[in-house]
C-alpha cells in the first residue's frame, strides 16, 4: 500500500486542529527574525497543501511537492477552489529533482520523522542543500524522542468526525524510537460503515545526529527552537523546529 493513499481523504478533517494559519504567520515571522527574505520557497511534503496555500496567500512565491499524489490530487483541488494556482510535484523526499534552485524550503509536521533512517535524512538534507541559493533558509520540525516515548508510545486514539470515525493505535518498537502506526476508518455508507487502513512508522532521531549531518549537507548557523515559539528546546519539548542557512 502507498503511503497516505488511503488517509489523504481523511486527512483534513483529522489534522483540523493543526492551526495552519498559525504556522504560516509563525514561519514569517522565523524568517523576519532571521533577516532572511523568503523569496522562492517550496514545501517539501506537502501533503494536502494547507500550509502551502496559507503562504501563498500571504504573497509568498510558493509550490509544493510530495511523495503521495492521493494528497497532491486533495491539495489541488484546495487550491482550485481557493482560486490559487499554485504548482504541486509528485516527488518523494529523497529523490527532489527541482527545475532550479530556491531561497526557502519549508518541511513541517514532522516529515522527516518519516524517513526509515539516518541515509534517508541525510539523502533529503543533500538534495535540498543541492537545490538551495547560498543563504537561503532551511525550516523544518521533527518529532522527540520524548514525544515518542511520552505522547504517542503505546497508545491509541479514537476519532469520532462528522465524515469518518478513525481509530489510530500506535506501538513502541522498544527502545529504537520508532512508533508503528496502524489507521483504521469507518466510513458510513447508508446502514453500513466501510473499513479501510493504513500503516507506517515515525522514526525519532537525536538531534546531535540531525545537526551533524545538516553540517554534513552544508549547512550552518543553525537554530533550534521549541514549536511554534522562539524559546530553546526544553526537556519535555514534544516537536522542535530547526533553522539551517544553507552556507
Amino acid at each position: 500500500m502507498r503511503s497516505y493513499a488511503v488517509f489523504a481523504q481523511f486527512y483534513d478533517e483529522l489534522t483540523a486542529n493543526v492551526g495552519y494559519a498559525q504556522r504560516a504567520e509563525y514561519f514569517l515571522a522565523l524568517c523576519e527574525r532571521l533577516g532572511h527574505t523568503p523569496g522562492l520557497t517550496l514545501d517539501l511534503a506537502c501533503g494536502t497543501g494547507s500550509l502551502t496555500l496559507e503562504l501563498f496567500q500571504r504573497g509568498i512565491d510558493i509550490y509544493g511537492v510530495d511523495g503521495s499524489v492521493e494528497m497532491l490530487s486533495e491539495a489541488r483541488g484546495k487550491c482550485m477552489e481557493a482560486g490559487a494556482d499554485i504548482l504541486f510535484l509528485c516527488q518523494r523526499m529523497q529523490a527532489l529533482d527541482l527545475y532550479g534552485t530556491v531561497d526557502t524550503v519549508i518541511c513541517s509536521l514532522d516529515s522527516i520523522n518519516h524517513l526509515t533512517g539516518a541515509g534517508e535524512v541525510q539523502q533529503v538534507f543533500d538534495k535540498v542543500s543541492f537545490f538551495m541559493n547560498p543563504g537561503g533558509y532551511f525550516f523544518f520540525d521533527l518529532n522527540t524522542l520524548y514525544k515518542h516515548e511520552n505522547i504517542l508510545g503505546n497508545h491509541t486514539f479514537v476519532y469520532d468526525m462528522k465524515h469518518v470515525y478513525c481509530v489510530w493505535q500506535n506501538r513502541l518498537a522498544g527502545n529504537s524510537g520508532r512508533v508503528d502506526i496502524q489507521l483504521d476508518f469507518f466510513q458510513r455508507e447508508g446502514k453500513c460503515y466501510l473499513r479501510s487502513g493504513e500503516r507506517f512508522s515515525e522514526y525519532a532521531y537525536p538531534i546531535g545526529e540531525v545537526l551533524a549531518m545538516l553540517g554534513k549537507a552544508g549547512f550552518g548557523n543553525i537554530h533550534l527552537y521549541d514549536e511554534l515559539t522562539f524559546d530553546p528546546p526544553k526537556p519535555d519539548s514534544q516537536r522542535l523546529v530547526v533553522a539551517a542557512q544553507k552556507q
